[in-house]
C-alpha cells in the first residue's frame, strides 16, 4: 500500500493565511473535516492527507488573491477539479489551502470557424461536449472518468480516442496560469502554431499543479464526424490481438479507438453490462469519417483480424449498438469490482512501445497469477497503454503487500522495455519512486525548473519530485 510521507507544516503561516482568507471569502472558505477529506485523495489506496481549508474560487482574480496570501505566508496551495485522479495528486502532505475550481466551469468563447474554444478549468469534458453538440463540434479527449478540463490538462490526460486525436498536450493551444507569486500569465496565443520562445504551454501541461494553477484553457476542437462505426473481434490469445493492433496501425487505418479487454475483463463486462461475448481476449474499435470511409475501415480491419485468427468479427453504425458497446468499456472499473465483491480496485497503468505490448501484457498476467492476484487488464492498445486492476482485500496485510509488489514490478518492467511507468495517470505521489529510474538526470532539470518558478515550494508540494 502506498503510504505517502507527511511533510513539515508551517503551522504559523497556515493559521495566518486561513484567517486572512476567511475574512475575504467568508462562507466560500470551509474548514470542516468532511469537506477537507473530500478534497484529498479518495480514489485508490493512497492515504488521505487533507488540506487545512478549502476555498471555492469563482474567478481568476480570486485564485490570484488566494495564491498571493499563501505566497506571503509560505503556505501550500493545491488545485482541485473533479477529484478523479489516481496517484495522490490532490493530497496535502504539508497541509495548506485547497482551491476548488468546480465553480469556474464556464465556456468563455467558441470560435467555430477556427475550431477552438476557451473554457474555465472546472468544466468537465461531458459538460463541454453537451455545450458544443448543437454547433457540430466536439472535444475528443476521453479519459473515461468525467474529469475536469483543468485536471486533464494538469495530468496530460488521454484515454480511448488518443490513438487518433492525441493527448491533452496535442489539443491545448494556450493557458492562463496563476504563478506561485500570484501573477497571472498567458502562455501563448490562439494560433495553431508558433515559434515564439519557450513552449510554456506544454511545460504547464502535465506539471500536476506544481508550477502554477490553470485558470483558462484554449482547446482545439473537432467536427463531429459524418459517420461512426464500431467493431468487435475476439482472439485466442493476447498476443494475436496485439499483432492485429500493430498491423492495423502499420497499414495506416485511421482508427479512432482500439481497446483491449483480457479474458477476466470480458467476463466482468458480460455480467455487468449483460453482454454475451466469448470470454477470450477482445478488441473494441471505432472508426470516424464518411459513410463509405467508416465501412471501408471496418472491413479492412476485419481482413487483418482474420489473418491473426480473429473470430466473431462484427461492425455496426447503429448509434444504440455503438453506445452499448462503449458504455460497457467505460463501465469496466465497476464491472471488474463484481469479480470479487467487497474488494478494493487498485488501478495502475503503464505504456510501452507497441511492439512490446503483447509481451508486457502477457508478463503482467503471469505475474498476477504467480502472486495469486485477481487483476483484470484493459488497454488503449493503439498507443501501447494498458491498465491493470488488482482486486484487493484491504484488511489482508499480506495480500496488500503482494499487490504493492505487483504494481512496483509492473512499473519497472515497462521502464525496462523502454516504456513509461505511467501512460496517462501521472506521477503524483504514487509513482514518484519510478521517475528517476525512467528519466535519470532529467529529473534534476525538472527540479531546477520547479525551484526557479516556485522557490518556496508552495505549489502542490510532495508531487512528482522528492
Amino acid at each position: 500500500m502506498s503510504n505517502p510521507v507527511d511533510l513539515p507544516r508551517n503551522e504559523e503561516g497556515i493559521v495566518a493565511a486561513i484567517g486572512i482568507l476567511k475574512q475575504r471569502f467568508g462562507e466560500k472558505l470551509q474548514t470542516g473535516q468532511a469537506v477537507r477529506e473530500q478534497h484529498a485523495h479518495t480514489t485508490t489506496w493512497i492515504r488521505n492527507q487533507a488540506p487545512d481549508a478549502v476555498v471555492f474560487a469563482q474567478t481568476t482574480q480570486e485564485v490570484s488573491e488566494i495564491v498571493k496570501v499563501c505566497a506571503t505566508h509560505k503556505v501550500p496551495v493545491i488545485a482541485f477539479g473533479a477529484g478523479t485522479s489516481l496517484e495522490g495528486h490532490v493530497n496535502a502532505p504539508a497541509g495548506g489551502v485547497c482551491i476548488d475550481m468546480s465553480d469556474m466551469n464556464a465556456v468563455l468563447a467558441v470560435h467555430s470557424e477556427d475550431l477552438d474554444c476557451v473554457v474555465q478549468p472546472g468544466i468537465t469534458r461531458s459538460q463541454l461536449n453537451t455545450y458544443l453538440r448543437d454547433q457540430g463540434l466536439f472535444f475528443p479527449i476521453d479519459p473515461g472518468a468525467d474529469a475536469s478540463l483543468g485536471g486533464m490538462t494538469s495530468t496530460r490526460a488521454s484515454g480511448t480516442n488518443a490513438v487518433r486525436y492525441g493527448t491533452m498536450k496535442d489539443n491545448v493551444l494556450s493557458l492562463e496560469v496563476v504563478l506561485p507569486s500570484g501573477e497571472v500569465i498567458r502562455t501563448a496565443s490562439r494560433a495553431k502554431k508558433s515559434s515564439a520562445g519557450y513552449d510554456l504551454t506544454r511545460l504547464m501541461i502535465g506539471s500536476e499543479g506544481t508550477l502554477g494553477i490553470i485558470t483558462e484553457i484554449t482547446l482545439k476542437l473537432q467536427g463531429i464526424p459524418e459517420a461512426m462505426s464500431s467493431a468487435r473481434c475476439s482472439f485466442k490469445t493476447v498476443d494475436a490481438a496485439c499483432q492485429a493492433v500493430m498491423a492495423t496501425i502499420q497499414y495506416g487505418i485511421p482508427v479512432a479507438r482500439i481497446e483491449l479487454l483480457d479474458e477476466l475483463s470480458v467476463g466482468a463486462a458480460n455480467t455487468y453490462s449483460k453482454l454475451d461475448l466469448p470470454e477470450t481476449p477482445l478488441l473494441l474499435l471505432e472508426f470516424h469519417g464518411s459513410d463509405a470511409g467508416v465501412a471501408e475501415q471496418a472491413e479492412m480491419f476485419g481482413d487483418i483480424a482474420d489473418e491473426f485468427g480473429g473470430t466473431g468479427f462484427e461492425w455496426t453504425t447503429r448509434a444504440e449498438d455503438r453506445n452499448k458497446l462503449w458504455q460497457a468499456r467505460h463501465d469496466m472499473y465497476w464491472a471488474s469490482l463484481g469479480l470479487r465483491p467487497g474488494a478494493k480496485g487498485i488501478s495502475t497503468d503503464v505504456c510501452v512501445p507497441i511492439s512490446r505490448l503483447a509481451e508486457c501484457v502477457n508478463a503482467a498476467q503471469s505475474k498476477a497469477a504467480e502472486l495469486k492476484l485477481l487483476a483484470p487488464i484493459v488497454g488503449h492498445v493503439g498507443d501501447g497503454n494498458f491498465h491493470a486492476l488488482p482486486l484487493i482485500d484491504m484488511d489482508d496485510a499480506e495480500e496488500v503487500a503482494r499487490a504493492s509488489e505487483f504494481v512496483s514490478w509492473l512499473n519497472e518492467l515497462a521502464i525496462s522495455m523502454e516504456g513509461t511507468c505511467t501512460g496517462e495517470h501521472g506521477i503524483g505521489q504514487g509513482k514518484k519512486a519510478y521517475l528517476r529510474r525512467e528519466l535519470g538526470g532529467t529529473v534534476d532539470v525538472m527540479a531546477s525548473i520547479k525551484t526557479t518558478i516556485d522557490p518556496d515550494n508552495i505549489m502542490n508540494p510532495g508531487k512528482i519530485l522528492e
